[in-house]
């Protein structure tokens, strides 16, 4: 057995606690362990449901694609590192080849995939960097029962970590940084119009956006929950997301997040406004609950500035029985909260604690 190939072995207790952690005696299974300059693809295409493929430390020059359900892609920390492959261009390749793209050739690092009808259950990505690629970092495309952990997501052209079509997703302990959108995006569908779907309870917690776009972006998704995160140094922190399809965004909560200073500026796009200073956002949305976050310092002239927000849809959408409660906000401008809907729509403030508000009366 050599140093320089993919090494293939039933591991013992005692060898999948030091790799994976603590596992029980009678969860033996095949690993798969990937040295530096070997292939990563190459170790999952040869994986199993249910085996694991370890990534020791090193830079590994490629993009990964995951179709088989119940694997684990796990490196070993922060020192695993993945990159585009070098002279690869992937804009030149979308715009050369009409078949379907490789992951890399879309720019993603890596990329979990389930088929349309038939989505891929319990995938696992673990421990390692994801850094710049000209599109997403990590993207998944129908997948269910889905775990990111301990990834960083690092100066990705787009999205940091970002999925569509799927369900029961948790994204956990990562880290979102420097993307040139948002470094935590959930979506309904990217490209088609629809209404927003039920996530079956999608977690989002315990992780740290900073220097993106926007720290989390959920859009048009029900049923979901963003909570004890920090988001700071974005151009806004957290965007809860709708639009004019039914049915509407909204039954998400978002709670117990550290949301400050997001002051970084942003200009505008062909569908929204110049960004800076905006905590927490809620547009098109209804019945969410925003509720025992810090939301401070975030200060911009934006029309979506504010601490929390309810903003009026740019497309006329309007949010509904939203309750915003029991609050710490302080220092954001041009005020703390801001309800730019009027009392018919039933959005309520309550046992806020905070100085200004738009209207006055909110806090």
């Amino acid at each position: 057995m050599t140093k320089r190939h993919i090494t293939y072995l039933a591991c013992t207790t005692a060898l999948c606690g030091a790799l994976l952690g603590a596992t029980p005696a009678s969860a033996a299974h095949h690993t798969h362990v990937v040295h530096p300059g070997e292939s990563i693809q190459k170790a999952v295409d040869a994986a199993r449901p249910g085996e694991t493929v370890i990534v020791l430390a090193g830079t590994y020059h490629e993009s990964v694609k995951v179709t088989t359900p119940g694997i684990t892609l796990r490196g070993v920390g922060p020192r695993t590192v993945l990159t585009p492959a070098a002279g690869k261009s992937t804009k030149k390749a979308s715009s050369t080849r009409k078949a379907v793209k490789s992951c890399a050739e879309q720019g993603n690092g890596i990329c979990v995939v389930g088929a349309k009808n038939h989505p891929l259950d319990g995938v696992t990505v673990a421990a390692m960097t994801v850094t710049g690629f000209s599109r997403i970092g990590v993207m998944a495309v129908g997948a269910d029962h889905l775990s990111v952990d301990s990834v960083n997501a690092v100066k990705n052209g787009q999205w940091g970590i970002a999925e569509e079509r799927s369900a029961h997703s948790v994204y956990r302990n990562n880290v979102a940084r420097d993307n040139g959108d948002a470094g935590l995006f959930l979506a309904n569908s990217i490209t088609a119009e629809k209404g927003a779907t039920d996530t079956g309870g999608t977690v989002i917690e315990h992780n740290f956006l900073k220097g993106n776009r926007i720290g989390v972006t959920v859009r048009r998704l029900r049923n979901l929950t963003v909570t004890d995160n920090t988001v700071t140094g974005n151009c806004a922190g957290v965007f809860v997301v709708g639009d004019e399809n039914k049915p509407k965004a909204g039954a998400v909560t978002v709670a117990d997040n550290r949301v400050v200073r997001n002051n970084k500026y942003c200009e505008k796009t062909a569908k929204l406004a110049f960004l800076q200073g905006s905590g927490i956002v809620l547009t098109g949305t209804e019945d969410t609950l925003v509720t025992g976050n810090l939301v401070a310092d975030n200060s911009g002239k934006s029309p979506l500035s504010g601490g929390v927000v309810i903003f009026k849809s740019f497309v006329g959408v309007t949010s509904d029985k939203n309750k915003i409660t029991d609050n710490e906000l302080s220092g954001n401008a041009p005020a703390d909260l801001v309800n730019q809907e009027t009392a018919e729509h039933g959005n309520a403030f309550q046992h806020n604690t905070c100085k200004k508000s738009m209207p006055a009366g909110l806090c």
